[in-house]
């Protein structure tokens, strides 16, 4: 079986007293972030960390996310039972890929991406489909980005899980030689959570 090895991961996470917050995203204009959501300010800044660290900026990039933007969803389908429309910038800024549209835009990105929502919700399938790519001889690298916003408190009663809105980007990859020390996947023992992922990954490749 091919191996896989996880490296470079960079990871942003709001503080613990407000987890509604965003990154500033100083490196690009004003007019380009002040409409983002939380998902893709994360997002955006994630991917422009990974690739700053020198990674090939023509590797291609896995997105996974699972709720996407849940929060402007919610205002799109309020707007449209109250006033029967939905204005054309608010659904092109809610749809499941945005926040990796927005992200190699910002960065210059001309790789080509895939937005994957795993099964059920299953982050573990997540990785299966951003690592499929090198399994099946197709890559030799593949960037790996997932995110989840803060969900409001109006889904609460339709959530139970905890509230942990975060991102990262890792890069999987069939050698251990990269900027970081690469750890290697084991497919037999996925992780079943975003924390997981990092708590695990990230203490050994960081």
């Amino acid at each position: 079986m091919q191996k896989i090895f996880v490296s470079n991961i960079c990871s942003w996470i709001p503080p613990k007293e407000d987890l509604s917050a965003a990154p500033k995203l100083e490196f690009t204009d004003a007019i380009f972030r002040r409409r983002l959501s939380q998902l893709s300010k994360m997002t955006i800044q994630v991917v422009h960390d990974f690739f700053e660290a020198g990674i090939d900026r023509k590797i291609k990039i896995v997105f996974s996310s699972k709720r996407g933007e849940i929060a402007r969803e919610f205002k799109i389908n309020k707007t449209l039972i109250q006033d029967a429309e939905i204005l054309p910038a608010s659904f092109s800024l809610s749809t499941f890929n945005a926040p990796i549209a927005l992200a190699t835009i910002s960065e210059n990105l001309r790789g080509g991406y895939t937005a994957v929502y795993p099964s059920q919700g299953n982050f573990s399938d997540a990785i299966l489909a951003a690592a499929s790519p090198i399994l099946c001889g197709r890559e030799k690298q593949i960037a790996f980005v997932y995110a989840e916003e803060f969900v409001p408190e109006f889904y609460e009663e339709i959530f139970c899980e905890k509230n942990s809105p975060l991102a990262f980007a890792a890069l999987l990859s069939t050698s251990s030689q990269n900027s970081n020390l690469g750890v290697q996947f084991n497919l037999e023992d996925l992780p079943k959570s975003p924390q997981e992922f990092l708590n695990y990954y990230g203490k050994r490749t960081n």
